[in-house]
């Protein structure tokens, strides 16, 4: 389990070590908004392309080996990043960028079907307390961008660390993970999901599952995105406010995936993702409508609770019976990530029409309906026939 939460926490560190260098990155190219926006956009193309492979890697390498390939990827890709703006080559960052993309969604996939199995094993619901160390992970990644941007130490420098630490880390971590189920039939129910891989995409209750993603994956990317912004040109704060606000919205999300477990446990999975989702548009209603600071904060803090366990909730729905986990993972995954593709730049043409804040107002249209059809997440028996983690495994 302590791997588990080590692999989260330090995918979420490793993205974020990049994340919070991208003004240092821009600079170093020198590109404005638009075209750093454009740049960026072909790291997150990466991760929607590889993520439908992602299914049938897991089913073929296991989720450490995914892992694996995932934490290679990325190392490569900081290393070629890292090149690129020592060369001041645009081409050649986009090409970092890109395999950046493929190597933390594979990641993703990878760790998410870990800690499926790691939930299904001990019995109670532990995806959120996974997913917060996720949020954990990327807090401390931006402190550390942003402590090394302070002290003047070169991007490139940086990224070559991102790249060392993401090789070592996705490669001794994984090695205690579950191991993979060793019996006579093993291999059949591998090359049955080997087979399903794309198979997934004509299932209704996995493509559903996604849809209750797709809202979850927007609302908390829409305020990763704008919550700062939207307060400073909304609410005519400062930009230290408007960070503020950022973070008020991400320790309420990290706080609820903490302890949503139990509640998740006490309630059902339906009944969770509904109040979730229906806090969520409540937050977001009140911090577009707040005339002042403090109301927005509480609209805030309403908001990231709620946008806190439909995520996880999704990964553990889609992954409720073992020998079909790694491709109904991989489709709902990719519908997740599709909204951190698509919302951004909706969310930013519409800014310019009705203004920022009240744009937001159109991720409550994504919400209302993942709300519709949360019932497809209800919970479903594991099937025991096919398991892919041995009994033995407790240990873990």
């Amino acid at each position: 389990m302590f791997a588990t939460y080590a692999i989260f926490g330090l995918n979420g560190l490793v993205f974020a070590s990049w994340a919070a260098r991208i003004p240092a990155a821009s600079n170093t190219l020198g590109l404005g908004s638009g075209q750093t926006g454009a740049l960026l956009l072909v790291g997150a193309i990466g991760s929607v392309l590889s993520l439908p492979l992602a299914g049938i890697l897991a089913a073929r390498f296991g989720t450490a080996g995914t892992v694996r390939i995932g934490g290679a990827a990325a190392a490569i890709a900081a290393g070629a990043v890292a090149m690129g703006l020592a060369a001041v080559s645009v081409p050649l960052v986009a090409v970092g960028l890109f395999l950046f993309g493929c190597g933390v969604a594979l990641w993703d996939v990878g760790q998410n079907i870990e800690g499926a199995d790691v939930e299904r094993l001990v019995g109670r619901t532990i995806m959120p307390r996974f997913h917060a160390a996720f949020s954990g992970g990327a807090f401390v990644g931006a402190l550390v961008g942003a402590g090394l941007s302070a002290l003047g130490v070169g991007l490139s420098v940086h990224l070559v660390a991102v790249a060392v630490l993401s090789l070592t880390v996705s490669f001794w971590t994984p090695r205690h993970f579950l191991p993979e189920a060793t019996s006579a039939g093993s291999g059949t129910a591998h090359d049955g999901a080997r087979g399903r891989g794309f198979g997934a995409w004509g299932e209704p209750r996995t493509l559903l599952i996604g849809l209750v993603v797709l809202g979850a994956a927007l609302t908390e990317g829409a305020a990763n995105d704008w919550v700062a912004k939207a307060s400073v040109d909304g609410l005519g704060t400062s930009e230290s406010t408007g960070a503020i606000m950022f973070a008020v919205f991400v320790a309420a999300m990290t706080a609820l995936r903490f302890v949503g477990g139990g509640l998740i446990d006490r309630f059902g999975r339906v009944r969770v993702l509904q109040a979730s989702l229906g806090t969520s548009l409540v937050g977001l209603v009140v911090f577009v409508a707040a005339p002042g600071v403090p109301l927005a904060a509480f609209g805030a803090i309403l908001w990231g609770a709620g946008a806190a366990l439909g995520f996880p909730m999704g990964m553990s729905a889609a992954a409720d019976e073992p020998e079909r986990a790694a491709a109904r993972v991989s489709v709902v995954s990719t519908i997740g990530y599709t909204a951190f593709l698509a919302g951004p730049p909706l969310i930013g043409f519409l800014g310019d029409v009705v203004g920022i804040r009240n744009a937001l107002l159109a991720v409550g249209i994504a919400v209302l309906a993942s709300f519709l059809v949360a019932p497809a997440a209800r919970e479903r028996a594991a099937l025991p026939a096919t398991p892919l983690r041995t009994a033995s495994d407790q240990r873990h």
